[in-house]
């Protein structure tokens, strides 16, 4: 049987911990499978590149969730409500587009004891998925993103918006930055005089950022608060990919026992 070969797409991709993690899953369930990183500079080439490096699954991260969406052929019925995809996989010559970005950042916050109202720094792809499945399990969400434009989404679905100027700042329970903000120099998400506002009053601050304190953690612990990275958020939707690479022959748990060493390592 051929090796089957899968890839992270994004750009920056360099950073990505999805190789090793996929890998020591690999190699520890005994696949004969390998997940390398490609990045992707024009995201409306995806279809073509996949086909081209004969892969047979995907994970997508910023800034191609979008363009990964518009490259299925099919879509499960979670990635179709949100409009992001960021896990495909090939059966028979098409693509299926899936969203585990959402369930993996729901289950990364549940440690988080009576948590209410979120506020979202950014409207990216992973805030769109991750807004809708929070306002199902019942938390109050808030988008705060730089231009007007790309809060429209959000407005058809009644979610609360504000751009930079136009933000009257509130009580939130955890402050999250969706944005690639801090990942690659030292930027915040938002100005920092509206982050002085909201973040003293906030019960913790995520970032999906992983593997590095951002400027926007560094902010968060400077007024006193928990602080937590997007580790478990990568963790827990690898994980949920890798059910979909593998036809869901594996448990969750089985998987999390072989990936979680990409962090100890």
């Amino acid at each position: 049987m051929t090796k089957e070969l899968f890839a992270i797409f994004g750009n920056p991709v360099s950073h990505s911990k999805s190789p090793l993690m996929h890998n020591l899953a690999f190699k520890g369930l005994g696949i004969d499978g390998c997940y390398s990183r490609y990045k992707l500079n024009n995201g409306e080439r995806l279809k073509e590149v996949f086909f081209a490096l004969g892969l047979k699954g995907i994970n997508i991260t910023v800034p191609h969730k979008e363009h990964a969406y518009q490259a299925c052929d099919e879509l499960d019925p979670f990635a179709q409500k949100v409009g992001a995809v960021n896990t495909i996989v090939e059966k028979r010559g098409k693509l299926y587009g899936y969203n585990t970005d959402a369930p993996g950042f729901l289950k990364a916050i549940a440690e988080f004891e009576d948590v209410k109202s979120v506020l979202f720094l950014g409207a990216g792809g992973t805030a769109q998925s991750t807004a809708v499945i929070l306002k199902e399990a019942g938390y109050e969400v808030t988008i705060l993103n730089r231009s007007a434009g790309r809060l429209e989404k959000f407005k058809a679905e009644d979610f609360k918006t504000a751009t930079f100027d136009t933000f009257v700042p509130q009580n939130y329970d955890l402050v999250i930055n969706m944005t690639s903000a801090g990942l690659e120099d030292e930027s915040l998400p938002a100005p920092q005089e509206l982050l002085d506002m909201v973040i003293p009053h906030a019960k913790a601050c995520v970032d999906v950022i992983y593997g590095k304190e951002t400027p926007f953690l560094k902010l968060a612990k400077h007024h006193g608060k928990p602080t937590k990275d997007g580790s478990d958020m990568l963790l827990y939707q690898g994980i949920i990919a890798f059910e979909y690479f593998t036809d869901h022959q594996y448990t969750f748990n089985e998987i999390r026992h072989y990936m979680k060493k990409a962090f100890i390592l």
